[in-house]
């Protein structure tokens, strides 16, 4: 999980200003600060040319005998092992492309609704998107029972309140990797330890960690996973991940000229092959930022992908400082992880308030001030109650990534005490 992982060994050397410079909307974006991240991030040059090459190279269906019929059935399995590569799968063939990370919450869902029996109790928890968890509760008609597994108010999942939650009845726990409205970091290697001791199984959400780590499912030993592109620096597009065996077992609707095996049996009608190619690239992208921390010789692609989300993971905790450091200033309430002592328990997403100050208010002074941020309930209701805050009100947001500088985070902070100085 890198739960552990110090943010003083790459962060000084980190290229950001080169890194900036691959990403045309930031070049085209004047004085404009992307902060709303995690509700989807700017994409690099190298990965607008692959969906571009795509639509006028071989913008066709694939399955057929011509040359650019062929090469669209090249790309989609060059994409199937770059981000077999990425997530450190067992087999290209355990990726399954798609729409988004829901529609395949929904698949494996309803696959699973139809496999219980003594084992119907799931695990959800307070802490997820509404979209790992409505998801499951969707199966009660079908006989699923729940436990919750709750967030301390610490701000984060502990293990050891899911020990006493898993039994012989356990089918599955369902969590996040990293929560994307308050971004604390789950120990999910352990999560897989007392679930699997149990016989049950583990379903990551990993949407939001992506972008910001590591991800392993072989380390983590997950059964499956979901993740998005357009978090990880892809086009809008989205990835289901699960072991071979799990998938081959696991049932789906496909049509009946469909092989009944992963990953087409996942894979239900045409999905969108120029995005695919626009992810594939998105991987190469993170390959490229490793090759700044690594000798030339002896280096492998999942090499690369390692140092490289080492070396952002590192970078990123430099931020989460600046940032904590900003909003204590300001007095505001940060909700999930606020002791700096324990920030490698988060990513550089912050989710807070003001004092009794309207969120919608403060973001939009701050849209005026060309900081682009959040306000809302983040697709979290159960997380907004457990905050005690109004689905209508909730919070605000500001969310970073790699390419953002220390720089934007002073920037935003001299806009946030303005802003607060007017609106008190």
């Amino acid at each position: 999980m890198n739960k552990h992982h110090t943010d003083n060994t790459n962060a000084a050397a980190f290229p950001v200003e080169k890194i900036r410079t691959m990403f045309p909307a930031l070049q085209r974006a004047g004085d404009f600060i992307f902060m709303d991240n995690a509700a989807g991030a700017q994409i690099p040059q190298s990965v607008l040319d692959a969906v571009t090459n795509h639509l006028v190279a071989h913008n066709v269906q694939r399955g057929g005998r011509y040359g650019r019929s062929v090469t669209v059935d090249q790309s989609v399995a060059t994409a199937r092992e770059s981000v077999a590569l990425l997530i450190n799968a067992y087999s290209p063939s355990e990726i399954c492309f798609g729409m988004n990370a829901t529609s395949f919450i929904r698949l494996v869902s309803l696959g699973i609704g139809q496999m219980l029996s003594e084992r119907d109790e799931i695990i959800v928890t307070d802490m997820d998107h509404d979209a790992n968890i409505a998801t499951w509760l969707a199966l009660e008609p079908a006989g699923a029972r729940f436990k919750w597994w709750r967030m301390r108010e610490d701000g984060n999942l502990h293990v050891d309140d899911l020990k006493p939650l898993v039994s012989e009845r356990t089918r599955l726990v369902a969590c996040t990797v990293t929560a994307h409205s308050i971004g604390s970091i789950v120990d999910v290697a352990s999560v897989a330890k007392i679930a699997h001791a149990a016989g049950a199984e583990v379903f990551l959400d990993c949407v939001h960690y992506g972008p910001h780590g590591l991800m392993d499912v072989q380390a983590w030993d997950c059964d499956y996973l979901v993740c998005s592109g357009y978090k990880n620096f892809s086009p809008h597009m989205g990835f289901l991940w699960g072991r071979f065996d799990t998938l081959k077992r696991l049932p789906t609707f496909r049509e009946d000229f469909i092989p009944d095996e992963p990953p087409y049996k996942v894979e239900a009608g045409t999905f969108i092959y120029e995005n695919v190619s626009g992810m594939d690239a998105a991987v190469r992208y993170l390959e490229s930022v490793g090759r700044n921390f690594l000798p030339e010789n002896n280096r492998s692609r999942r090499d690369n992908i390692v140092a490289g989300m080492n070396a952002i993971r590192d970078y990123e905790l430099m931020l989460a400082r600046a940032m904590m450091k900003v909003l204590k200033d300001c007095n505001a309430t940060i909700y999930g992880v606020a002791d700096e002592a324990r920030i490698t328990e988060r990513v550089p997403t912050f989710c807070f308030n003001i004092g009794k100050l309207s969120p919608q208010r403060i973001v939009e002074e701050m849209a005026a001030m060309q900081i682009g941020i959040r306000d809302g309930h983040m697709y979290a209701p159960r997380l907004m109650k457990r905050l005690n805050l109004s689905m209508d009100s909730g919070a605000i947001r500001a969310s970073l990534v790699h390419y953002n500088t220390v720089e934007e985070v002073h920037k935003f902070g001299e806009a946030l005490r303005a802003i607060i100085a007017k609106l008190s």
